[in-house]
């Protein structure tokens, strides 16, 4: 069965935009990028919002033909990681989760409830994992228990203030640890995976003896 993974970069206090959509403090330069692609390339499908959708879809169909976008991309040395992410955005299969959007395009097809039995479904079928991005879709995606895996790349910033990535929840969440790693710029990957029952009973067994 296929994974549904949440993969989101996030300030040191918690917080994955500013309060204007700000994504200017994320420190990504080419390894991190370049990870990035490495991660997302084999990967199923994309699940994303409306808003997320509609961001990416203004940026990656074109940003390897437009001049302008050609160049900033070689003048912050990314010019490399970011035609390969243009190419994986276009030809990756996109759900996208809309009660308003009347059509998508680039390869997407459109849920209009996060309906769980239908979430179960696709994970059912062939082919990678799924990333999932987006506050406001992972806070429905939590309340469901369909997460399997969290990646969570933390920028060494506070940026004060902005979109939190957790929302307040009743819904507490065992979690355990796969993978950490930090990459040069300072950026530390912190990768979580939901225990299987055994692992959890045993995670709540030993945390009720201290």
């Amino acid at each position: 069965m296929r994974k549904i993974i949440l993969m989101m970069s996030i300030s040191v206090d918690g917080f994955m935009e500013g309060p204007n959509q700000e994504l200017d403090w994320q420190m990504v330069d080419e390894e991190l990028h370049s990870h990035f692609n490495d991660q997302l390339r084999p990967m199923g499908a994309f699940l994303e919002g409306r808003v997320t959708h509609e961001l990416m879809a203004r940026v990656w169909p074109t940003v390897d033909t437009d001049p302008s976008s050609v160049q900033q991309a070689r003048e912050r040395g990314l010019l490399r990681p970011m035609l390969e992410f243009a190419h994986i955005w276009r030809n990756m299969p996109k759900i996208v989760f809309s009660r308003s959007l009347e059509r998508a395009d680039w390869n997407t097809t459109i849920f209009r409830d996060v309906i769980p039995e239908d979430i179960r479904r696709l994970k059912q079928e062939p082919g990678g994992d799924m990333v999932l991005g987006g506050a406001d879709l992972a806070a429905v995606f939590m309340s469901h228990d369909l997460i399997d895996e969290y990646w969570l790349y933390v920028h060494p910033i506070a940026i004060g203030q902005g979109k939190r990535l957790f929302r307040a929840s009743l819904t507490r969440i065992n979690l355990r640890l796969t993978e950490s790693r930090r990459f040069g710029n300072g950026v530390v990957l912190l990768r979580y995976e939901r225990p299987d029952e055994q692992q959890g009973a045993e995670y709540a067994r030993v945390r009720r003896s201290f």
